[in-house]
């Protein structure tokens, strides 16, 4: 799966970076045909608590995949982010399982 990872009014780090690209290849295991990921980490200036954004769109045959969750720390909305992304593409898999 090819990633890419858009950081706005900031500059991610290597390690952010790294953190991201190992949660995302974890979803391989639930759906072998994942094409690519487009993940996007913004800052939220109106809110101080959870103010980091992490958003994904997972791209697969015949369907895209989104989530968008706020938390934090960057760490903490990739985590939830990609957990929404587990239970969506299990799901996506199932339906194609029923169909078959």
């Amino acid at each position: 799966m090819q990633i890419s990872v858009h950081s706005i009014r900031f500059k991610a780090d290597r390690k952010l970076i790294n953190f991201i690209e190992e949660k995302l290849a974890k979803l391989e295991q639930f759906h072998d045909r994942l094409i690519s990921a487009e993940v996007f980490l913004k800052l939220d200036k109106n809110n101080e608590e959870g103010n980091k954004i992490a958003e994904i769109k997972v791209t697969m045959p015949g369907k895209e995949l989104f989530a968008k969750r706020q938390s934090p720390s960057f760490e903490q909305a990739t985590d939830r982010v990609v957990e929404a992304l587990r239970r969506q593409v299990r799901k996506t898999k199932g339906k194609r399982a029923e169909a078959a």
